[in-house]
């Protein structure tokens, strides 16, 4: 069955979550394309009736299996990755700051490594593009809260 993600006839709609424990933000390294191997924040797409808020919390629990509180908004992140075919990928990611609550992460089938990162420290890792942006903004206004 082909993937209804590759070269799509309308942007995907997604939220992400960067949590914040003891001064560390969480991420997790994608387990499949696109970007597979690289961190990020746990995430992926909304599904119908839910609220990005939603979203971000129910796949936080799915792929790492930790819970949070959401503070607020950080900003949006578009990927957009194209080739000699056309648009391959198109995701909009909603991202949200938010407090550690409960939990211990650990991997599922969509993360691999599972690490609490000091955010100075994010240039180091490979990650997805505008990582450490994002996890500033979300730092910014989890410290603003």
């Amino acid at each position: 069955m082909p993937d209804a993600r590759l070269y799509p006839t309308r942007p995907f709609l997604a939220a992400s979550v960067a949590v914040f424990r003891d001064g560390r933000v969480l991420l997790a390294a994608r387990a499949n394309p696109p970007m597979a191997g690289r961190f990020s924040l746990p995430g992926g797409l909304v599904e119908p009736g839910e609220t990005l808020r939603e979203a971000a919390l129910r796949e936080l629990a799915e792929e790492v299996g930790i819970e949070a509180e959401i503070i607020g908004f950080a900003d949006h992140v578009e990927v957009v990755e194209r080739d000699e075919r056309g648009v391959k990928f198109h995701f909009v990611i909603a991202a949200f700051a938010a407090r550690w609550r409960a939990g211990e992460p650990c991997p599922s089938a969509e993360t691999g490594a599972v690490v609490w990162a000091d955010p100075a420290d994010i240039g180091a890792l490979p990650t997805t593009a505008g990582l450490a942006a994002i996890v500033a903004k979300a730092q910014s206004v989890l410290l603003s809260a």
